[in-house]
């Protein structure tokens, strides 16, 4: 049995323009799925959407602000038109605005809040009638082993990450009864433009903190995603997985 084959399956991934997003729009489609792309950046979504199609995929884009509940509402209504079913839900959107908590700004919390944890209560809230209604579906939402583990400067940031975590649970449990299930991804240090552009002694402190000595990839994170919204996960639900290398154990 091949263990991602998402043939027929309509996939919503948000903040699908680059990075971990990208990467796991790019394996959805590579195993069957109709991806619907979804970021602010509809230049850098159409680049994605021309990619999974040379490579005989298809994809869709749809720019929209998804800490927006109406805008994501209003997204999985017209998915649901053109589709038929919504099967797949990746929340992964999500940003940074780093700062001790002495000079952290009001406004730089509540941004990281509303596209990093709220974008996830949005989500969900609008897919949950066409998943019960298409007696089921895959919900995946994208943490962080900083929402575990905490990390100085970046209180705000961790704090989403760990409510994610929390919302996946409650989720997994809420959900769980019309076949719907709700898991979570926590990556560790991903090889990314973000991390591309660090300084390289931090790098080194990173790489000194993974077992296995080196940074994750993208397409480390999407294998496992792929699996967690097959039909061979249909009996994992309300769990979160580490992709770090081995950084974080429990």
């Amino acid at each position: 049995m091949q263990y991602c084959d998402l043939n027929s399956k309509t996939a919503i991934v948000t903040g699908a323009s680059r990075g971990i997003g990208k990467a796991i729009a790019l394996k959805l489609a590579s195993n069957g799925a109709t991806v619907v792309l979804v970021s602010r950046n509809e230049e850098e979504l159409n680049t994605v959407k021309s990619q999974i199609e040379s490579s005989n995929g298809t994809a869709m884009v749809i720019p929209a602000d998804v800490s927006d509940s109406e805008a994501f509402m209003q997204l999985v209504n017209s998915v649901s038109e053109s589709r038929d079913s919504v099967d797949i839900l990746i929340n992964n959107a999500g940003i940074t605005r780093d700062n001790l908590i002495m000079r952290m700004k009001d406004e730089d919390w509540d941004a990281v809040m509303n596209v990093n944890l709220k974008s996830c209560y949005n989500g969900i809230k609008a897919v949950t009638r066409p998943m019960m209604k298409n007696k089921g579906g895959r919900i995946v939402n994208i943490s962080s082993v900083i929402g575990q583990i905490g990390n100085a400067g970046q209180g705000n940031y961790a704090a989403s990450k760990a409510g994610i975590i929390g919302l996946t649970k409650s989720m997994a449990k809420e959900l769980g009864s019309r076949n719907i299930t709700v898991n979570a991804v926590a990556p560790g240090y991903i090889s990314t433009e973000m991390t591309d552009n660090l300084d390289e002694n931090v790098k080194d402190k990173m790489l000194a903190s993974i077992p296995l000595g080196r940074l994750g990839s993208g397409e480390d994170v999407a294998n496992l995603v792929c699996f967690l919204v097959s039909e061979n996960a249909s009996y994992i639900t309300g769990q979160t997985f580490n992709v770090d290398g081995g950084m974080v154990m429990y």
